[in-house]
């Protein structure tokens, strides 16, 4: 894998999902789009979903099947996933699963995990993704842990992506606090405003991460692109 100087472009879907692009690589993470389908545009190299409620979940094996990728998940839901006809990759928390562009690395996050059955479906997760020498991690659904300051132990950050909702995950002021264990150069709140019980001002959380951190604020409206 080598390092390049190209951008990566960042596009927010909504809610949770996140696509990064760099290289003749597309990352779909946590595919749920609230607006309806995935546009056909969208065709990823790889699918990633951090637990199996359906606001994760959502159309990823229907998106894996057409581009023909892979889905990588924690064990128990890549099962269950290959159960619904989807191409898989295997792994657990700790291992690195190595790609063309570099690496991705299941880390823990604080939540469950159930099908639309009902059925447990693994532990919940976050991922920690090396892409061509840029560190990025999307938290998943996740209440504030103290280990989140060990993932900076792979190297500097370069985006998080942080649930900022409250309920179900981490509130503004959780994920400010967040922000301090990892100390990324940029943070991108996500998981918020999708529904009434998760409604937020992510305005109002981004401007306390540039006055109180040393980070800077990445806010996009859903189907926004950045190239950074």
């Amino acid at each position: 894998m080598m390092e390049t100087d190209e951008l990566t472009s960042i596009k927010f879907w909504g809610h949770a999902f996140v696509s990064l692009t760099q290289g003749g690589q597309t990352l779909a993470i946590d595919p749920y789009h609230p607006a309806g389908e995935i546009p056909a545009s969208l065709k990823p190299t790889l699918v990633l979903v951090t637990h199996g409620h359906g606001d994760h979940l959502g159309q990823a094996v229907p998106l894996a099947k057409r581009a023909d990728c892979e889905i990588l998940a924690i064990t128990d839901l890549a099962h269950y996933l290959h159960g619904e006809g989807a191409a898989v990759r295997t792994a657990h928390f700790g291992g690195k699963v190595t790609f063309p562009f570099g690496w991705v690395k299941i880390v823990p996050a604080i939540h469950s995990s159930t099908g639309p059955q009902g059925q447990y479906l693994g532990e919940p997760a976050g991922f920690l993704i090396q892409l061509f020498g840029r560190l990025f991690y999307h938290a998943g659904d996740t209440a504030l842990f103290s280990d989140m300051a060990l993932l900076k132990n792979e190297g500097p950050l370069f985006c998080a992506f942080l649930p900022i909702g409250g309920l179900y995950t981490m509130d503004p002021q959780d994920a400010l606090e967040a922000v301090h264990f990892l100390s990324p150069a940029w943070v991108a709140p996500i998981h918020y405003n999708t529904f009434p019980r998760i409604a937020q001002d992510g305005l109002a959380f981004s401007r306390r991460v540039e006055e109180e951190t040393a980070s800077h604020a990445l806010l996009m409206t859903p189907g926004e692109e950045r190239m950074l």
